[in-house]
């Protein structure tokens, strides 16, 4: 008996003191919950909101693909430089490889252009970055001079990129135009030593390198 009488007077005090504290933090209380709700809210606009801006951006990408099978390069190249400036990790990458593959671009200085700006203004996975700095190099290759080609490429042949064997080619590739076949030998020695290389990658190399023996 006496112990539920001192359950009932510990749940009444229990109960007491809940009410006080919420007399006393009324108002603070009902803000909270009137924040909590608006804050749910926002979000719920905003991934809705981030959600068709994404579904947006895809649409238009696959605009100026069927703009271009159209023979419309100047409104596709719009779109897609348009979707470079947005800075969307995946689209925006994307645009900038197409405006590559279909030449829609030729001034080197504007594709610099293009390529810095992604660089800058997106946090890239390291093999989309080195894709995108061994596309600089690439575009760049036939009028940088050596110190500025093997700087660009030297975190991605320092590394295991699967971009590696590229850079190490586009080097080689670079003395060999330039006549220097003892550099390009170097080169195209360091992919040969890359573990479980592709056969069609080893024939070409090796020959490549059958070809600068004789010279």
């Amino acid at each position: 008996m006496n112990e539920n009488f001192l359950e009932n007077q510990l749940d009444i005090s229990k109960k007491s003191k809940i009410k006080i504290f919420y007399n006393s933090n009324k108002k603070i209380i009902i803000i909270s919950f009137i924040l909590i709700i608006i804050l749910g809210f926002a979000a719920s606009v905003f991934f809705d909101y981030q959600k068709k801006e994404r579904i947006k951006i895809s649409e238009n990408y696959i605009n100026a693909k069927i703009l271009l099978e159209n023979k419309k390069q100047d409104e596709a190249l719009k779109l897609l430089k348009d979707l470079i400036f947005i800075n969307d990790k995946t689209y925006s990458s994307l645009s900038l490889f197409m405006i590559i593959n279909e030449n829609l671009i030729e001034d080197t200085t504007e594709l610099n252009i293009l390529i810095n700006h992604l660089l800058s203004n997106n946090n890239y996975d390291t093999e989309i970055k080195n894709l995108l700095i061994f596309k600089k190099a690439l575009l760049n290759a036939e009028i940088i001079n050596e110190s500025d080609l093997l700087d660009s490429l030297l975190p991605i042949i320092n590394s295991n990129s699967l971009w590696k064997i590229h850079a190490l080619l586009l080097i080689g590739d670079f003395y060999v135009s330039n006549s220097e076949y003892t550099k390009a030998k170097e080169f195209y020695a360091q992919i040969l030593s890359i573990k479980n290389l592709n056969d069609d990658v080893y024939r070409a190399v090796r020959s490549k390198l059958e070809i600068t023996a004789n010279d």
